[in-house]
């Protein structure tokens, strides 16, 4: 059904995201099934970590996170203590991991929502042991994964700091290692110097992993692959996988850009997220006049400038002025002039029968016709992660089954 035709269920700014549950569903039993080939012989399927940051990259956490769960969702991942809270709120029962580790005084609300933490440092385990100690936790009751720093620099423990890690480990007796995973920095590229890193990492990563052994130290779940690992590198699978933005609906872009088409094939997915806006007013323009802060944009000839409910405050991105389109009616119609807070002009002087109230998809399906989340991205030279979690607490979301 196209966006003209649905009932809007929204009050007050005609402004709003709709999110497809089934699409989501879809995407997990999809992935699920690709890294757990039938051809494969494995005792243990691979299991699924659903990334749920940053509000379930703009969806909406607590909605997105008991969808996934009761489609058999196997562990989800958080930034930190607060987002774990939230999915726990929502009635989330299965394995929760904190990516991004925990600051001090965090280590309480870790233990009380049963959030296994990244470590990062070494110091961190005599930190959430002691944390542990005092609320009388059991001898090996509190699990934790190891993050490895393989070369991008960010966060996890060096290589060279796998006996330190083992040394502070043997005196933590309420530590239960869970498991050990590092982060590809440049997963979605196959061409030129940067295309070797992936090797680097994964061999870096797997000499922690033996050194870990070899000290007596079970690794637990390995993980290593993220979304364009997930669609293009099977042998970084292990023993877990940890899809973003495609659990949403999205392939990154790749280096070299074929290698997303051939992604796509292998993997197709549905867009989950299609944020709409109304038509507010339309006025007829002459040529050669200016619309919108600071002249940037003038007509070239009569126009129909119409506005939209929504602006960069909503998430429609401040950079997709005078470069992006909207799709009305089918029909692609330009962004003109500067994106405003709550405001967005558009042209619709080729859009046959464009009216007062109106719905304009900024990104999404609208019927047959989808603008994909991660086209608008690439116009503006940045990630699709960027403009899904752009979209603000102020846009209701209405889930849909």
């Amino acid at each position: 059904m196209s966006a003209q035709k649905k009932v809007e269920t929204v009050s007050g700014r005609p402004v709003w995201a709709d999110v497809s549950l089934s699409a989501l569903v879809h995407n997990l039993h999809a992935i699920r099934d690709f890294v757990n080939p039938k051809s494969e012989k494995r005792s243990t399927p691979r299991k699924v970590l659903c990334v749920v940051k940053g509000n379930g990259y703009g969806h909406g956490v607590p909605q997105v996170a008991k969808a996934l769960e009761k489609a058999g969702a196997d562990w989800f991942g958080v930034t930190g203590a607060a987002e774990g809270e939230q999915v726990r709120k929502a009635g989330v029962r299965k394995p929760i991991l904190a990516l991004t580790s925990f600051w001090p005084g965090e280590e309480a609300q870790l233990l009380r929502n049963r959030i296994s933490p990244a470590i990062i440092r070494c110091e961190q385990l005599a930190a959430i042991d002691s944390a542990a100690a005092r609320r009388k936790f059991a001898k090996r009751s509190v699990s934790f994964h190891l993050k490895i720093d393989t070369g991008m620099n960010r966060l996890g423990i060096a290589p060279s700091d796998i006996e330190c890690l083992a040394r502070q480990y043997e005196k933590s007796s309420r530590l239960q290692l869970e498991g050990v995973f590092t982060h590809f920095a440049s997963s979605e590229v196959f061409d030129g110097p940067v295309a070797s890193q992936n090797c680097r990492q994964e061999e870096s990563f797997h000499k922690a992993i033996e050194r870990l052994r070899a000290l007596g130290i079970d690794p637990g779940l390995i993980h290593l692959a993220n979304s364009a690992a997930i669609a293009s590198r099977p042998e970084s699978w292990a023993d877990m996988v940890r899809p973003g933005a495609i659990l949403y609906g999205y392939h990154p872009g790749y280096d070299p850009p074929e290698r997303r088409v051939e992604a796509e094939k292998r993997l197709p997915l549905r867009p989950v997220m299609s944020l709409r806006a109304r038509i507010v007013n339309i006025r007829n323009v002459a040529a050669s006049e200016a619309v919108g802060y600071s002249s940037k944009f003038l007509t070239n000839r009569p126009s129909k400038i119409a506005v939209l409910a929504a602006g960069y405050g909503d998430g429609i991105h401040r950079s997709l002025g005078n470069k992006g389109h909207v799709l009305v009616r089918g029909v692609l119609a330009p962004i003109v002039g500067i994106v405003s807070m709550d405001v967005t002009m558009i042209d619709v002087t080729d859009v046959p029968g464009a009216s007062l109230g109106d719905v304009a998809t900024i990104y999404g399906t609208d019927g047959s016709h989808v603008l994909p989340a991660n086209l608008v991205a690439r116009g503006i030279g940045t990630v699709t992660s960027d403009l899904l979690c752009a979209v603000s607490a102020r846009v209701p979301r209405i889930y849909l089954s």
